[in-house]
C-alpha cells in the first residue's frame, strides 16, 4: 500500500521556517508501506522558508496580509494528482497546517490559538476519498500494516 506523505515529517526542510519535523513514527512506516513525499505548500509556487500563512474560513493569508490561497490550492490539486497516480488511500499529513492540518488548525489571526478546521490539501484530499490522518493518529496504520500479508 502506497501512502501519501507531509515531506517535512520525513526530514525535508520545506517548512515555512525551513526546518523539516521528522516524525519517528511516520519514518517508521517505510517499513510496511511504501511513501509518496510531497509538500504541496512548495508544489503551489512557495518559496522555503515563507511568511507563515494561516486558513480564514476558504482563504489563506500570510502574516504580512498577502492572499495566498491560489498558490495552496494549486499545491493541494498537485498532491490530489500525485496520490491518484500513486494510488494511494491514505495520506499522513503534518497536523495544524493550513495546507496539512486536519482536525485542528490555527485560527487566522497568528494569536497561536487552535479552531476545528481543515488545511487546503487536507480537505480536497478528503473530498476526493482519501483519508487523512495527521502524524499523531499513525498508530493504527503501523498495526495494521503489521498484519498486512507480505508480497
Amino acid at each position: 500500500m502506497k501512502i501519501l506523505v507531509s515531506a517535512c515529517l520525513l526530514g525535508t526542510p520545506c517548512r515555512y521556517d525551513g526546518r523539516a519535523v521528522p516524525n519517528e513514527d511516520v519514518i517508521a512506516l517505510e517499513q510496511a508501506f511504501e511513501l509518496v513525499p510531497f509538500c504541496p505548500e512548495v508544489a503551489g509556487g512557495l518559496s522555503t522558508p515563507r511568511t507563515p500563512a494561516e486558513r480564514r474560513e476558504n482563504m489563506v493569508i500570510t502574516k504580512d496580509g498577502r492572499d495566498v490561497t491560489a498558490e495552496y490550492v494549486l499545491g493541494a490539486e498537485k498532491a490530489l494528482d500525485l496520490a491518484k497516480r500513486h494510488g494511494c488511500k491514505t495520506a499522513v499529513l503534518k497536523e495544524k497546517s493550513p495546507s496539512c492540518g486536519c482536525g485542528k488548525i490555527y485560527d487566522g489571526t497568528f494569536s497561536g490559538r487552535l479552531i476545528n478546521g481543515i488545511g487546503v490539501t487536507a480537505q480536497i484530499l478528503k473530498e476526493a476519498g482519501i483519508d487523512v490522518i495527521g502524524e499523531s493518529g499513525i498508530k493504527k496504520l503501523l498495526q495494521k500494516g503489521r498484519q498486512a500479508p507480505q508480497e
